[in-house]
This record gives structure tokens, C-alpha cells and sequence, in this order.
């Protein structure tokens, strides 16, 4: 699935944006690393809800960026957050339904990827005015994808219904969210995006919940919602000069390009 997603999505966007791949040594470094970011974390966290409750595995991802949103923080009351975040991780994983040790660590790796992306996303956003970055990034992360795919499911990548359901997956979950991601990127601080990610844990949840019977205990949902609200709290302080030092960034960089 995760071979399937990215290649249709690099398919998509290169179309859409035809990047160019000489000129630009340090700006295909980056896309690179923003490409092997974005592999890892996808299969990571698809061999992680293979395991876990889909909340769970959201949760465990979503602590990469809240990382973010903690780092380089100076004020006191983030220590509270910091805490609150940690918590819900206890109640997460420490009771209620069982959870898997090997989805633990996979969802765990993915959201240290997430966190990476944000990191390197932005420089790419900062660095390539148009969608020609996300779609080397994607291009790049579709190859490094494709021995992984190919050994766990073989021919099945090109049955017809698959590649069809596997279209939808990357146009909903890919194409369009990511390119909005970059908008975002290029306007906001890695501190301030995290807040756009903070209500991630409860609807995975929720989603698994309502489509896929997945129960978590009472103490498990108020994991859930420790983590959400710690994000909330950590990005609620971001500063506006840092944001609109971003925009003005993001605009400089359109007017380079």
C-alpha cells in the first residue's frame, strides 16, 4: 500500500509540476532527505496500525511533532505540557487493551520521522517556491519503497482493484494533504504547525472506533486527549512576530524562485 500510494503520487505531482532535477544541488539534497523521511515514516506507521489500535498508533506518532512543538522552548509552562504529553503515553500504553511491542517501536519510529519531515519539509518549501520539491521528495520515497513492496506483495501491486483503491489513498492522503502542508510550511514556524496536527491522535481514534470496531479503554482515551491538549497548550504561546516572520520568509523565497 505504501509502495502504491507514493508512486501514484509521484506520478501525480511530477505531471502537475514537472521539476527540474539539474541547477539545484543543495535543493535535491533536500528533497532527498525530505523523500526518505517521508518513506520511512509511511512504512513505519503502516506496520504500526498493523499491530496497534489506529488511536494508539496515532498518538505514538503525533509525540514527533509535539517534540517540535516543545524544542527550543524557553517558557516555563511547557514543562507542564511536556508532562501532560507524557502522561497520556502512560495511560496509552499502560493499560486497558494490549499493545503490541513491535507496533509500539514502529509507531514510535514514525513519529520521529514525522518530526524530521516538518523539519526538512520546510526548508524545501523555503528552498523551492512550487510543488517541484514535494514531488521529488515523493518521486524519490516511491523508489526507496518499491524492493519493500514488491518482496511483501509481488504481483498483487498490479491487480487492477488494488491500484484503484490505491489511487484514492494517494490522491486523499497524499497528493492534496501534502501540498497544503507545504502552503503551510512555507508560512508557519515548525512550532506553530504542530498545532495543525493536534487533534490527529483523537480522530484516529475515532475513526478506528466507528470504521474498524478498534475499542480502547476509558484510561486509553484520556491518553488520547492528554496528548491532543499538550499540543494545544505548547502552540498556544507561539509567538505572532515568529509567524509572520516565517510568512515574510516564504514570500522572499516565491519572489527568488
Amino acid at each position: 500500500m505504501v509502495t502504491l500510494r507514493l508512486a501514484v503520487a509521484a506520478l501525480v505531482l511530477t505531471t502537475l509540476w514537472r521539476p527540474r532535477i539539474r541547477g539545484d544541488r543543495a535543493g535535491l539534497g533536500i528533497a532527498v532527505a525530505a523523500g526518505t523521511l517521508l518513506a520511512v515514516h509511511h512504512l513505519a506507521y503502516y506496520e504500526a496500525v498493523a499491530r496497534l489500535p489506529l488511536g494508539a498508533a496515532t498518538t505514538l506518532e503525533f509525540l514527533g511533532p509535539f517534540a517540535l512543538a516543545l524544542c527550543g522552548s524557553r517558557r516555563a509552562p511547557d514543562l507542564l505540557w511536556a508532562g501532560l504529553a507524557a502522561t497520556g503515553v502512560l495511560l496509552l500504553s499502560g493499560s486497558g487493551t494490549a499493545l503490541d511491542p513491535t507496533g509500539v517501536a514502529c509507531a514510535t519510529l514514525a513519529g520521529c520521522c514525522w518530526g524530521g519531515y516538518i523539519l526538512v519539509g520546510r526548508r524545501l518549501a523555503l528552498r523551492v517556491p512550487d510543488g517541484g520539491g514535494l514531488a521529488l521528495a515523493v518521486t524519490w520515497g516511491a523508489l526507496l519503497s518499491l524492493p519493500y513492496g514488491i518482496t511483501q506483495a509481488g504481483v498483487r501491486l498490479l491487480d487492477p482493484g488494488t491500484l484503484t483503491l490505491a489511487a484514492a489513498v494517494a490522491l486523499l492522503s497524499s497528493v492534496v494533504p501534502y501540498t497544503f502542508q507545504m502552503e503551510a510550511l512555507r508560512r508557519l514556524t515548525p512550532r506553530a504547525f504542530g498545532v495543525l496536527t493536534s487533534l490527529e491522535p483523537g480522530v484516529g481514534a475515532l475513526v478506528g472506533l466507528l470504521f474498524l470496531g478498534q475499542h480502547l479503554a476509558v484510561t486509553q482515551w484520556a491518553g488520547v486527549a492528554a496528548v491532543g491538549l499538550a499540543s494545544l497548550g505548547a502552540t498556544r504561546g507561539e509567538r505572532r512576530e515568529d509567524v509572520a516572520r516565517a510568512a515574510a520568509h516564504a514570500e522572499a523565497g516565491a519572489r527568488e524562485g
